[in-house]
């Protein structure tokens, strides 16, 4: 490992696009530190201090932390995610964009790309509303709740903190996009995903000091936590790495004046096809509720069943079949959006079509409609198993958390959302990734990669 670390910093040309990427991510980090002009930056630190709630919570997971800064990054990159998942749909629904996107080549896929970050500022500007609408309700208190953080905007720019905040939020956001371009055509691995990695490590020391400084934990909770963490993150690369292989056969081809058999081939179909998505929207759905119910609770005090509708959405309930419904509700959501994802991405007749047009089968399997049915059975198949694993790692932390009683109903939050099972996926994903393109340009230049398997035979 040390002499691969080595050979690394001996090529100019890797170790120029490490140096890169690190320096943008440092800046990243620097910059989920400045405060929206306008806000009090004493104040931001309190709220820094204690426990978020849950939507919150998740959004600043993605945010790196800087949305409770009140940070020019305070999106992150997540609305440009959102827009591309939106553009995704579209392309589904609207065959034109599809068209443009397969047969428009890389003239099409610019225009694709165009229109993704069209939709990222128009997200940007609705999403930095909430921004706006929290910081103003924490500052000044809203008809139905007094202000939470009096003075967290600065008097003297409130008149027209709107337009400030408005503008600072998005132009942060198109500025991330750009490092993460940067980073992906100049650096070393995917930008945009790096980005959110940086954040979510980033996030790390903050959720290690409530671990330790919780009043419910012991010495031995938190090893038994961390054990357990090593053993999510081995079987969320199990996950990440786990294929189902479909072989492929082709009939002979002319090669010069003969007739030669073609290389078997094969589709590999991933167990975990949807990746991380189904958590976050399973995530967003299932706290949408909790905020909804949580913004009208004040208007609504002298009824007491606000709080046992709040508890029904609360995974760390002390009433066991409060919590019991939230793990359904929770587990639900993930296999089915496992599925709606998974059906987004992989489109059946195509493949049977491209397989039949270029003289590909399926050994066993006739083509065209058999072929189909086939690929269909064998997504339904590793699907369900991949989403069950998927779910059971999202819903780990909750019970295991819960369990050992760390954090209780509100450190505990904060734990899951930086040592969940979104938290690893993305980790995990991202930094598997980064290592084969790292190993690639050493194996290119003849060097030992970071696995021994992928050692170039004969030397």
């Amino acid at each position: 490992m040390l002499s691969t670390i080595s050979n690394i910093f001996k090529i100019q040309e890797l170790r120029s696009k490490i140096l890169f990427t690190l320096v943008m991510l440092l800046l990243f980090r620097m910059g989920t530190h400045v405060t929206i002009p306008g806000i009090n930056s004493l104040i931001v630190a309190d709220i820094t201090s204690e426990p978020g709630e849950g939507f919150l919570n998740m959004v600043d997971l993605f945010a790196g932390g800087a949305l409770l800064k009140f940070s020019i990054f305070a999106l992150g990159i997540m609305p440009y995610i959102s827009s591309s998942i939106i553009m995704q749909l579209l392309m589904v629904l609207v065959p034109s964009l599809q068209k443009m996107q397969k047969e428009g080549g890389e003239e099409g896929r610019k225009k694709v790309q165009q229109y993704t970050k069209y939709g990222t500022i128009v997200l940007c500007a609705i999403q930095s509303l909430a921004v706006i609408h929290l910081a103003r309700s924490w500052s000044v208190g809203t008809d139905q709740a007094p202000a939470k953080y009096p003075g967290l905007i600065n008097p003297s720019v409130e008149s027209y903190f709107f337009v400030l905040a408005l503008l600072s939020i998005t132009t942060g956001t198109v500025l991330l996009i750009w490092m993460g371009e940067q980073i992906t055509e100049r650096g070393i691995g995917n930008g945009i995903s790096l980005l959110i990695f940086a954040g979510i490590i980033g996030r790390m020391p903050e959720a290690l000091i409530t671990l330790f400084t919780t009043d419910t934990s012991d010495a031995l909770s938190i090893l038994i936590l961390l054990l357990i963490f090593v053993v999510l993150i081995a079987l969320t690369v199990i996950l990440t790495q786990g294929v189902r292989k479909v072989p492929l056969q082709y009939g002979k081809q002319m090669v010069g004046r003969r007739m030669v058999q073609a290389k078997s081939q094969s589709i590999p179909f991933k167990v975990n096809s949807a990746n991380v998505m189904p958590i976050i929207f399973a995530s967003s759905l299932i706290l949408f509720p909790q905020t909804i119910i949580q913004y009208f609770s004040s208007s609504f005090e002298s009824w007491a069943g606000w709080a046992v509708v709040m508890d029904f959405f609360n995974p760390f309930s002390q009433i066991w079949y409060r919590a019991l419904f939230y793990y359904i509700i929770y587990t639900a959501l993930i296999i089915f959006f496992a599925y709606f994802y998974t059906a987004i991405q992989f489109n059946p007749q195509e493949l049977a079509d491209n397989l039949k047009k270029f003289g590909g089968s399926i050994p066993g399997i006739r083509q065209g409609s058999p072929t189909k049915e086939y690929i269909e059975k064998v997504l339904n198949r590793i699907t369900l198993p991949g989403a069950f694993f998927l779910a059971g790692l999202a819903l780990a932390p909750y019970l295991i958390i819960k369990f050992l009683n760390l954090g209780g109903n509100t450190g505990g939050g904060a734990l899951v959302y930086t040592f969940g099972g979104t938290s690893l996926l993305i980790m995990v994903g991202v930094a598997l990734e980064t290592l084969k393109q790292i190993e690639a340009q050493l194996l290119m230049r003849n060097y030992e990669g970071f696995m021994k398997k992928s050692r170039i035979k004969g030397r």
